[in-house]
């Protein structure tokens, strides 16, 4: 299968899942792929990061190498529709205190008041920055701080779900006990 020239025009629904397929066959085809995410073709590098983020979340290909290269390519500036799909790519991964990257929490923060920035990449800012501060009380506080701007801005549905989220895992209330109710 020549993988960069299906990656090079539009993607359609069956062009995607026969990607799909061809990465999950083995680690050496899931590696091709990753490897056209940095292609320096603008549409094979979006659909290679695309159908990255279509893998079930199973397939374990973002190891902290690869992990800290997407921050890098995030940070050097790249297309609104490559920040999106690498912000997904990153959502999904859980940062411990020793895997943080403050110049990704620094990105995130400064995205989240942006009106000038997708609502999507706005609301991934919103998880990931949660994701990196709730290690420490006073980043937490930080974020809330930026949450409190964001609720006074107009809302995207997307952008109010990370909003409510994201505060009621800032500020969990009493726990709701589970009853068990038996119909007789």
């Amino acid at each position: 299968m020549e993988l960069t020239s299906m990656l090079q025009g539009r993607m359609y629904a069956p062009a995607r899942r026969a990607v799909i397929a061809y990465a999950l066959e083995s680690t050496a085809h899931l590696d091709t792929l990753y490897g056209l995410a940095y292609s320096p073709d603008d549409r094979v590098s979006l659909n290679a990061l695309w159908c990255l983020s279509l893998l079930p979340r199973s397939v374990s290909f973002l190891t902290f190498a690869r992990r800290d290269e997407l921050i890098d390519h995030l940070l050097a500036g790249t297309t609104t529709s490559k920040r999106r799909v690498i912000m997904q790519l990153l959502r999904g991964i859980r940062y411990d205190k020793d895997t943080l990257r403050s110049d990704l929490l620094d990105y995130c923060l400064s995205r989240i008041n942006s009106q000038t920035e997708l609502p999507a990449v706005r609301a991934y800012a919103i998880y990931i920055a949660y994701d990196h501060c709730r290690h420490y009380p006073e980043l937490l506080a930080e974020l809330a701080s930026h949450l409190d701007l964001l609720a006074t801005q107009p809302l995207s549905p997307g952008l109010r779900a990370a909003l409510r989220s994201t505060r009621a895992r800032l500020s969990p209330g009493p726990k709701r006990e589970k009853t068990n109710k038996k119909e007789h």
